[in-house]
């Protein structure tokens, strides 16, 4: 459901520039920076300017006379009458002046080309964004499938994080990863990550209401899309099946069995661990099966575990008798050595 008082939607790219508040920031102290050079300069030289008020030239009259001076509004009460004050006034003052008004004017310009350049590189990069897979969430579960997802080979770049703060954007951004600043369970969102094109989505958010709503609507958008999503409670698991979920992990149930294999039998729990570690120890991988194997069941490479076979999307279990006997296309889920 889309919200009319939903946040923009913001898009930001790993590599960026910096940001325009902190260009602006930036120039503003170097503005700053030349009032300051103008007024020491007139104060150190005092004696050569004329104030009406009272014949004299304080600090605040001669940070009075910068301000007036550099911004180019030039009263004309404190003025230089020396030769020596208008010579200063020529060859320092005009030009802070001439490089304030660069500055105004750079400024502004350097906000339109940023955008402007933002707005290229948005462009090239949904040209190229397809087959990639939507993270909704880059908190600790978001973070760990992500790692995941990379530890198995998949670039950076197939990889699109959305996340509400601008805390966990910015951490995607650092991990060189795309992030979208929104609400991933609104239509706009997911349009804005491609979910037309995506192949995965993964739902790590943190309640479950919520994941319910991003899973409904990136099913919505993309109904051929593969959808896992993390559930906090066993009992929303099948609120994500029906909304349209291949898979559901429930986190808190898989971590309070966890906890009881650790007090029972702790090597068990850290098999478990070791396994869900990626590239330590053991792994599990699904891969497509050899035609030596379909010919030879026996060429199967020794020190493997078969786990499963899925044959026409259906997963056939170790223990089921047909896993012994592979198919042309079948795919094998083995534990093996992580490399």
């Amino acid at each position: 459901m889309a919200d009319a008082a939903a946040p923009e939607v913001r898009i930001a790219l790993p590599g960026a520039e910096v940001g325009p508040l902190q260009k602006i920031a930036r120039r503003m102290v170097i503005a700053l920076g030349l009032i300051v050079f103008v007024a020491v300069i007139t104060y150190l030289g005092r004696d050569g300017y004329f104030d009406p008020e009272d014949d004299r030239v304080s600090l605040l009259d001669a940070f009075y006379y910068s301000t007036v001076s550099i911004t180019t509004t030039g009263y004309g009460d404190v003025r230089p009458t020396s030769d020596e004050a208008r010579l200063l006034t020529t060859l320092l003052v005009t030009p802070a002046r001439i490089l304030f008004l660069i500055l105004l004017v750079g400024t502004t310009l350097e906000i339109l080309a940023e955008r402007s350049r933002h707005a290229i590189r948005v462009a090239r990069w949904r040209r190229k964004l397809h087959d990639h897979t939507i993270v909704c969430g880059y908190g600790t579960k978001g973070r760990a499938a992500v790692k995941t997802l990379m530890g198995k080979g998949i670039a950076a770049e197939r990889i699109v994080v959305i996340d509400p703060s601008a805390a966990g954007g910015a951490r995607a951004t650092a991990d060189g990863l795309a992030a979208i600043s929104g609400d991933a369970s609104t239509q706009e969102t997911l349009i804005e990550a491609g979910i037309a094109e995506a192949s995965s989505v993964i739902v790590a958010v943190q309640r479950d209401d919520t994941a319910i709503l991003v899973t409904l609507t990136a099913r919505e958008l993309n109904p051929t899309t593969k959808i896992v999503a993390a559930a906090r409670e066993e009992e929303n698991v099948h609120l994500l099946h029906q909304g349209g979920a291949n898979g559901v992990i429930t986190s808190s149930a898989a971590a309070g069995r966890l906890l009881g294999l650790s007090s029972e039998t702790p090597q068990v729990s850290e098999v478990i661990e070791d396994i869900l570690t990626l590239g330590q120890g053991l792994d599990i991988v699904e891969r497509e099966v050899d035609e030596s194997e379909v010919a030879d069941a026996a060429s199967r490479e020794p020190g493997v575990m078969c786990l499963g076979v899925v044959r026409d999307g259906e997963l056939i279990r170790f223990d089921d008798p047909r896993s012994a006997e592979l198919r042309t296309g079948d795919k094998v889920i083995e534990l093996r050595a992580g490399s």
